[in-house]
């Protein structure tokens, strides 16, 4: 005997032919409004790079990353081997970063020396990498805004999905780091969960989908569960008629995390569990879940719903217990066991790590772009389910943007997630109100509303209102009038600055964590610090010595085999630094007091990077 439940049904803008052409070929109207929005954006993207070019790498210190662990691999580093021996103390330090990503941008690398020097070779695929990373986002997107509003939410996803993307930093030429792909991944799960009619194609491309995003970055793990519960919660309530769907997903997982997991993790760390990328911890806890899940489906789905509710706890209980057993460090905060100097001295200034309290305190006026349109998404989320509309495609778009938004409370970085996401609710609403204004042309009113949402869907709109507000109140109270920001080279990050160092013989050179990935990209030497958490001990050996009094630095640097320290008083860490230390190494450095264990490279007294050779 089989208990059913009621179907949710959607009375939205989409008419019932839009709905069953959707079931029978979702991608089929996508395909040209996206080809053409691709090409829109890649001119756009283009004049805006050249029209303000610096560099052909990202500003983040990631892309710069990046950028030499592809080197690395091109130049014959194992595929399995990810230890960036340059950085950190000697032996270098294990990386986290996925081979998934590396891949890609390596193989355009190649493709293009095949007519183009090494550095446009270079070039031409930081460009072109980002901008293919903008494709899954703006189908999902538009099959998001489709499957709520038909074509006018396609077209409106579309616009949305596009200033998404030519707003943010992540897509833009040189952006090569992984979180343009996280973000394409999480918003194709969500637009093939939102699918009417649940097809099990679908779910399957949103476990594959699940299964790349943990290997990625461990980053969306939240998003993971969470997309995982959905599935879970559906067939509980659903039962026979979601079988298949639930099924395949958990099938097609399981499978992808499998491939991945053996792909890119070397058979000497199979007995390892990392918590801040794929490793055996979170590879057996996915399978486990997946096969779990699977079990279930195959044995309930037929029964009764107390059946499937014993079923799902059973296989929730042994994912839990697995995670216990095998990962339990891996349930908390992974940057838990940072050491306290790194927290104060390093991790509280990044600004993507920031809670929205610290976010309030430093930067109030950023709030509104970082955080408000998610709300009102998830507000109108609400509203649409408490009305029976669409209650599957909205229920699907609440919980993702609601975890998205909480991690988003923890760590600013997760408001990017919650303002894609934002994106296809907002498309559903604006083409509501523009369907309206349309209907009464005369009624100013409507007009206005549809405008009105228009503006309010752009998380870009309230980010800069709030910075033209913020100059504003300076000038009426007279402090200092900020800028909006603009793009420029680190005085001494820059090929230019960086040439004195690269001259030098190679060695190992204690700086700001900040110039750690570009001493890597333009010179032969080993850095102490570059700003990731696996290398603690060298970003703390450089922190002691920068902060130690002269004559105990010199201990912790030639202790670390330094040779060269280059010193930037405008790195904001020196800056921090000579704050908290002031009779320390860093302080000394900046008063131009130099200790007589230090000699100063000829000609860079003068140079915004000063250089200086341990003797020994």
């Amino acid at each position: 005997m089989t208990e059913t439940s009621p179907a949710e049904s959607g009375t939205g803008i989409a008419d019932t032919g839009s709905r069953d052409r959707t079931r029978i070929s979702p991608f089929a109207p996508l395909h040209r409004p996206v080809l053409l929005t691709f090409v829109v954006f890649i001119i756009a993207s283009a004049g805006m790079h050249f029209a303000t070019y610096v560099d052909y790498v990202g500003a983040d210190n990631d892309d710069v990353m990046r950028l030499v662990q592809v080197r690395d691999l091109l130049s014959g580093q194992g595929w399995f081997d990810l230890t960036q021996y340059r950085l950190g103390l000697e032996g270098g330090t294990l990386m986290h970063w996925s081979r998934l990503i590396d891949l890609p941008i390596a193989n355009l690398v190649m493709l293009f020396s095949l007519f183009m020097g090494p550095v446009m070779a270079e070039a031409s695929a930081l460009f072109v990498w980002p901008l293919l990373t903008t494709l899954p986002i703006f189908y999902a997107l538009a099959l998001g805004g489709n499957v709520l509003a038909g074509q006018p939410g396609r077209l409106i996803a579309l616009a949305l999905a596009f200033l998404f993307v030519l707003g943010g930093n992540r897509f833009q030429p040189g952006s090569i780091d992984h979180h343009n792909v996280q973000l394409g991944l999480i918003a194709t799960i969500a637009a093939c969960l939102m699918l009417p009619g649940r097809p099990p194609l679908a779910h399957a491309i949103a476990g594959g989908a699940a299964a790349l995003a943990i290997a990625i970055g461990a980053e969306t793990t939240p998003h993971i569960l969470v997309a995982a519960l959905i599935v879970a919660i559906q067939w509980l309530w659903i039962g026979r008629d979601m079988k298949a769907a639930a099924s395949v997903f958990a099938l097609a997982m399981a499978a992808a995390l499998s491939a991945v997991f053996f792909l890119t993790v070397p058979p000497a760390r199979y007995g390892e569990v990392a918590c801040d990328a794929l490793s055996t911890g979170f590879y057996s806890l996915g399978v486990i879940g997946a096969g779990s899940f699977f079990l279930a489906v195959s044995a309930t789905s037929e029964r009764y719903f107390a059946w499937r509710l014993t079923a799902l706890g059973l296989a929730g209980t042994v994912t839990l217990g697995a995670a216990l057993l095998i990962a339990p460090q891996c349930l908390g905060n992974p940057l838990a066991t940072l050491d306290p100097l790194l927290v104060s001295m390093w991790l509280s200034s990044v600004t993507e790590a920031q809670s929205v309290f610290a976010q309030a305190i430093t930067e109030p006026w950023s709030l509104a772009g970082f955080y408000l349109v998610p709300v009102l998404a998830m507000m109108l989320c609400v509203r649409r389910i408490c009305q029976r509309r669409d209650v599957q495609a909205y229920g699907v778009l609440l919980a993702l943007l609601a975890v998205s938004w909480a991690i988003a409370l923890v760590q600013v970085r997760g408001a990017v997630f919650a303002n894609l996401l934002s994106a296809i609710p907002m498309a559903a609403l604006v083409a509501e109100m523009r369907v309206r204004a349309n209907a009464d042309q005369k009624n100013l009113r409507k007009g206005l509303m549809f405008a009105g949402t228009a503006l309010a869907a752009v998380p870009f709109v309230w980010a800069l209102s709030g910075a033209l507000l913020s100059m504003a109140v300076n000038t009426v109270t007279g402090e200092e009038v900020g800028s909006l920001p603009v793009l420029e080279e680190n005085a001494c990050t820059g090929a230019a600055a960086l040439r004195a160092l690269a001259a030098e013989p190679a060695g190992v050179v204690a700086s700001p964590s900040n110039m750690g990935a570009h001493i890597l990209r333009f010179t032969a030497h080993r850095v102490l610090s570059a700003p990731y958490h696996r290398n603690q001990g060298g970003m703390l050996t450089e922190l002691h010595a920068a902060m130690a009094v002269p004559k105990d630095a010199v201990k912790f640097l030639r202790g670390a085999g330094v040779t060269l320290v280059a010193f930037c008083k405008t790195d904001p860490q020196v800056a921090s630094i000579t704050r908290v230390a002031p009779d320390g190494l860093y302080a000394q450095l900046g008063q131009g007091r130099i200790p007589a264990w230090l000699e100063p490279v000829p000609g860079t007294q003068a140079l915004p990077l000063q250089l200086y050779r341990v003797k020994p």
